[in-house]
């Protein structure tokens, strides 16, 4: 020991490595004095050391001060605290600092440095720290005592280890939160568990982890360097998993001293430690091993430093005096600390600006400036906020409005979330938790002290909870020490299919698929795999057997294309030779062996078949009849399409069918519409849904969209539904509508009679609007795809009166007959509802239309009788040979007639019905006259149905 001559305060450093006993040395110095005050580098030793000497001098006689807790008693005499917060003004008899070392630590180095230079207690005064810091000391400090401290264990390089193959009571240090998370997941997975110990959590959750380290409950401990300063742990071990940190401004290796630092905490008192490396790091540098066996460091020769003299005359000035440089070479400009960037950022607002003009002020912003950055994110939130707080505060005889820092702390009062999320409340409420001891910024500092302390606190014990339940697996822990024991494993599965390890949940069986609680991946290693096989492999066997027994009504299909057994997925449905006779692949298995797999395949197979033969029997039959010719063209393209193909893709095949065909497909439920070729019994639901299914499983596709409802006569036309998918649901895509094709087919048969009676014009009044429930502006979109153009006639408006009173006097007939004669099969009840509620809708409308057709133009126009005209829209069908491309979905109507009659010339002729020159099969006729028609209307052609209808009508 180095003894001055110098009579007056004693000034000691105390230096030497890690386990040496300078911070207990420190506590006893501190309690042999009637004050005393200690400052440490980290909140969580603080607290550490304040526990301590509560248990020897009691409550009422220990202070804790950190930037975010305070505990003070008005009795106190000994002050625990963080270098930041140590209120050094304060007189007392003893005052210490630990790790002085950190006096070089370019982010926080020039408070220490500020301490070692002007901290002084009034009978003695101790700086404890590492031995590279001497030559330091002895420079800036007169009269100091050096006293060097031996280790009081070895402390050995071991090389490198797996993880898995560390030693109990090892702790595996990294340098960021993500880190340490990945490695504890790693940790828990193939040991069990460990505990976790960062610089961000608070001292109440880290104390939580620290304890079940401690306790045994978990064999590891997953730490930054927080562990490094002070923490004192029964280590035996410490693992490096990285060997580089980020400093505050860049990624940077870890010099001989701070690994020392870190890895001396392995050994505790009398008992050696050990240290080396793990996961992807090879080994440590071998002249850096032999330093710290030695614990033999470079000396510093440089501290940082900041001037405490600050002039508060304008913000330049406070700026300027911040950057001043030390005469003593020794001490060095600090980096541009976070309360100097938050100044900077400020004093660019405009509003701060033009505050901050007084001494006052100034002083002030930088009091507001120096709010830590807990939660450390790098974005402007934090300088927005300090914002806010400095335009309250600068009010004169203002503080903090009690309604917006309610609001504050509120939005962080929540314990919902991941670890993450709580992490990040956690930092933000020791935001508030510094503000609220300001006791000048606020009413009530008191209230908001208690407060922003319980939610940290409740914060801490939820973020314990979070954090062992994602990192500590007594599960695991169990198995594992079972099967390393050779014991027996008791293994059981309840009836709803969860199976049971020694008693614990693990996960369940869903059909023959084994899926592993989501929290628990004890499964995922090799040992746990084994353990659950022994469970399962019995209870697989007997379920194969009973699926192979069990009957049809045990299985279904779905529209993600599963094959279910007792609701579970047991195979998928894939594309086999043809639509109607689909493949089954099974669900894998680990459990399952060549002929098991295949015994299973053929039970779901033979359902597929079966179930496709019951629910389709109208499409099967189709594909066995023994039928040649067209007609057998014509059934195997209507199988392939489901039962329902575009009338324009098969119109070569059914003008070869011969009379008996026709009659062979009407007995087959085959219909021989305008638009389309359908069976009518596949329009049902229940068919509709599984040919939904096929058509899904042909094309490959991962699921089944969305069906139209059971029941609807049409639906809006999404474009990005196939016109495939929407034909194997029984509906034709016409412009804005898809429509049930059994309904279009009396939609376009009314369409054609209405054109008859009206010399070839038609209006979309309600008949029309029923058959389909659509709107007047869907129903003019269906006019255009089935080939009917709008051409606006102007008429007598009188006349277009005694046409609509005379149409509306005919309704009550009319509806009587077409209740009489209209059958639709394929239809449920429910279909009634849209198209009688749109009917109503456009009775209701029908008296306003010829209103609305006479209010057409802004001036009346008169024919040369002075009869008053209007503009009315009708629609007229345009020749086929006249129309390009009706889009996807969309097709031309149908000529009248089968040859190739019809008008020539640029547009056609407004009445497709007249005959036209050249035509064959028709004779050229007069203006205006049209050929006469002698054609027999087929008793299976829709028109029969009308013809029925006319007939009813007289």
């Amino acid at each position: 020991m180095q003894i001055s001559t110098r009579t007056g305060p004693r000034i000691l450093a105390i230096l030497g490595p890690t386990n040496t006993g300078k911070t207990h040395l420190a506590m006893e110095r501190m309690l042999a004095h009637t004050t005393g005050m200690i400052g440490f580098p980290l909140r969580l030793l603080a607290r550490e050391n304040y526990d301590r000497a509560v248990e020897k001098v009691g409550k009422g006689a220990v202070a804790l001060i950190t930037g975010e807790e305070r505990i003070l008693p008005k009795t106190a005499r000994y002050f625990l605290c963080t270098v930041e917060a140590m209120p050094v003004a304060k007189q007392v008899d003893f005052l210490a600092i630990d790790e002085i070392q950190m006096c070089a630590d370019p982010e926080r180095g020039h408070v220490f440095t500020d301490r070692l230079l002007h901290a002084r207690g009034r009978s003695e005064t101790m700086f404890m720290g590492a031995e590279t810091i001497r030559p330091v000391i002895r420079k800036l400090v007169e009269n100091v005592e050096f006293d060097r401290r031996e280790r009081f264990s070895t402390l050995t390089y071991n090389g490198s280890k797996k993880i898995q193959r560390l030693p109990s009571q090892s702790a595996v240090v990294t340098f960021s939160a993500q880190e340490v998370y990945a490695v504890a997941e790693l940790v828990r997975r193939q040991k069990g568990g460990a505990a976790v110990v960062l610089g961000a959590l608070s001292p109440r959750t880290r104390n939580a982890q620290v304890e079940m380290f401690q306790n045994g409950e978990v064999e590891h401990l997953i730490a930054t360097d927080a562990i490094g300063m002070g923490l004192n742990l029964d280590l035996n071990h410490v693992a490096f998993a990285a060997l580089t940190k980020f400093d505050g401004k860049f990624n940077r290796g870890l010099t001989a001293a701070e690994t020392a630092q870190i890895a001396g905490r392995a050994g505790r008192h009398m008992n050696d430690g050990t240290f080396g490396v793990t996961g992807n790091l090879s080994g440590v540098d071998p002249d850096i091993i032999e330093q710290i066996e030695a614990h033999e460091f470079e000396p510093l020769a440089k501290v940082f430093w900041r001037n405490a003299r600050l002039d508060f005359r304008s913000v330049d000035a406070l700026q300027k005096s911040l950057r001043r440089r030390s005469d003593d070479p020794t001490l060095i400009l600090a980096r541009e600390p976070v309360d100097e960037i938050m100044l900077d950022h400020l004093s660019h607002n405009e509003d701060v600006a033009r505050i901050a003009t007084a001494p006052d002020r100034v002083q002030l912003l930088w009091e507001v400036c120096q709010i830590p950055d807990f939660r450390n994110i790098h974005t402007d939130a934090h300088p927005r906020l300090l914002t806010s707080i400095y335009r309250y505060l600068a009010k004169p005889g203002s503080k903090l409005p009690i309604d917006w820092l309610g609001e504050q702390v509120l939005r962080l009062d929540r314990y919902d979330g991941d670890i993450d999320q709580l992490s990040s409340r956690l930092a933000g409420i020791r935001v508030w938790t510094y503000v609220s001891h300001k006791h000048h910024w606020l009413e009530d500092a008191n209230h908001w002290q208690e407060r922003t302390r319980a939610i940290e606190d409740k914060l801490s014990d939820v973020l314990h909870e979070r954090l062992t339940q994602r990192f500590v697996d007594r599960r695991t822990s169990v198995l594992l020490k079972s099967l390393k024991d050779k014991s027996e494993l008791m293994s059981t599965i309840t009836a709803n299919g969860e199976v049971q390890v020694e008693g614990e949940f693990v996960g369940r069986l869903d059909g023959f698929r084994f899926i592993p609680d989501e929290t628990d991946a004890a499964f995922e290693g090799k040992a746990i795999a084994s353990a659950a096989r022994r469970a399962l492999t019995g209870e697989i066997a007997q379920r194969v057997k009973q699926l192979e027994t069990d009957e049809d009504d045990k299985f279904a299909v779905n529209g993600q294309l599963d094959v279910l057994w007792n609701g579970a997925q047991v195979g998928v449905l894939k594309k086999g030779d043809t639509v109607l006779s689909p493949d089954v692949q099974v669900i894998d298995s680990e459990f399952f062996d060549g002929p098991t797999r295949e015994r299973v395949r053929t039970r779901l197979q033979n359902f597929v078949n079966a179930h496709i033969e019951a629910r389709l029997k109208m499409l099967t039959r189709l594909r066995d009849c023994q039928l040649s010719g067209p007609i057998r063209g014509l059934l195997f393209q209507l199988n392939e399409g489901l039962g329902c193909v575009p009338r324009s893709e098969l119109e070569s095949l059914v003008k070869d069918l011969s009379d008996e065909d026709r009659k062979a497909l009407a007995k087959l439920g085959v219909r021989l519409g305008v638009e389309t070729v359908h069976v009518l019994d596949a329009l049902k639901p229940d068919p509709v849904e599984l040919r939904g299914i096929l058509w899904a499983v042909a094309r490959e596709l991962d699921a089944l969209p969305e069906l139209p409802p059971a029941g609807r006569t049409s639906v809006p036309n999404d474009r990005a539904n196939s016109k495939g998918f929407y034909l194997a649901a029984g509906y034709m895509p016409v412009g804005p509508l898809a429509a049930r094709v059994d309904m279009l087919e009396r939609f376009a048969a009314l369409l054609r009679q209405k054109a008859r009676e009206n010399d070839g014009k038609v209006r979309p009044d309600p008949d029309l609007l029923s058959l389909l429930g659509c709107t007047v502006e869907q129903a003019e979109g269906v006019f255009t795809a089935l080939g009917w153009r709008a051409e606006v006639t102007k008429v007598k408006k009188s006349e277009l009166l005694a046409k609509e009173a005379e149409k509306k006097a005919e309704e009550p007939a009319k509806a009587e007959a077409e209740v009489k004669a209209e059958e639709a099969p394929a239809a449920e009840s429910s279909e009634a509802a849209p198209a009688e509620a749109a009917e109503a809708e456009a009775s209701e409308a029908a008296p306003a239309k010829a209103e609305d057709a006479a209010d057409a133009t802004d001036a009346v126009e008169t024919d040369a009788d002075g009869d008053e005209l209007v503009e009315v829209k009708f629609f007229v069908r345009v020749d086929r040979r006249k129309r390009g491309g009706a889009g996807r979905g969309q097709r031309g109507p149908r000529q009248e007639t089968r040859g190739k009659g019809g008008p020539k010339g640029k547009g056609g002729n407004n009445r497709p019905n007249q005959g036209g020159k050249g035509g064959r099969g028709g004779k050229p006729g007069g203006r205006g006259q049209a050929p006469e028609k002698n054609n027999q209307i087929n008793e299976d052609s829709p028109f029969a149905k009308l013809k029925e209808m006319l007939a009813a009508k007289g």
